[in-house]
């Protein structure tokens, strides 16, 4: 096989896998987190087995689904938190980006981050849905190091500031993670209250952190 056709072939490979992961989304915008192998199958118009050689198992087609959401929200964050703007005014354009998210699609949200209720998410041909608990960690960790990054690489922290950025940039994801977990189920406030009530409650030290020098800025 020539290298014309191995490339022909990925690029099918890849067009195919992307169809997949459309329909699995159409799903989870549907059921949440109780979609299912099963449905997402029907909804592509294949068999299992074939969704299965594409992904592996659940567990291969839920993490395609999470990378594909958090690269976009994560795309989203940076273009917030890069945008020609006062600080604070980036902060709170960056958790209100992170917010209005998981409050455009909350059944994508509740599917990447909760389990299905009781465990069992199935349908009657057996199958029992995503064990989704054990998976979002992994992704509010990723969100972590990304933030930490940021924070690294634009505000001096003195001694130890990496270490400092990794703290803060997995404290402020959790923060974010349970107040808009809390918020989107409670509706407690609207969501420009709770952009303000974090943004206070950051503010004080990244207010007083300076730009590092030769970096982008924050």
């Amino acid at each position: 096989m020539d290298t014309t056709q191995r490339t022909d072939q990925q690029r099918s490979a890849d067009r195919r896998r992307r169809e997949l992961l459309e329909a699995a989304d159409r799903v989870v915008l549907r059921d949440g987190p109780q979609a299912s192998m099963n449905a997402i199958a029907a909804e592509a118009g294949i068999t299992k087995p074939i969704l299965y050689r594409h992904f592996g198992d659940k567990g291969g087609l839920y993490a395609a689904l999470a990378q594909r959401h958090t690269d976009a929200l994560l795309d989203s964050l940076r273009a917030a938190l890069d945008a020609p703007a006062e600080r604070r005014e980036r902060v709170e354009s960056t958790l209100d980006t992170y917010l209005a998210a998981i409050e455009a699609r909350p059944q994508v949200y509740r599917f990447l981050m909760h389990p299905a209720e009781g465990g069992q998410g199935g349908d009657q041909g057996g199958d029992q849905g995503f064990d989704v608990g054990k998976h979002s960690a992994p992704l509010l960790r990723r969100m972590g190091e990304e933030l930490a990054q940021v924070i690294e690489e634009r505000l001096d922290l003195g001694p130890n500031s990496q270490q400092l950025a990794r703290v803060w940039g997995h404290g402020i994801v959790g923060m974010m993670h349970a107040a808009g977990d809390w918020w989107l189920g409670e509706r407690p406030c609207s969501r420009a209250d709770l952009v303000r009530g974090l943004a206070d409650l950051l503010w004080g030290r990244l207010a007083a952190a300076g730009d590092k020098m030769g970096g982008p800025g924050f």
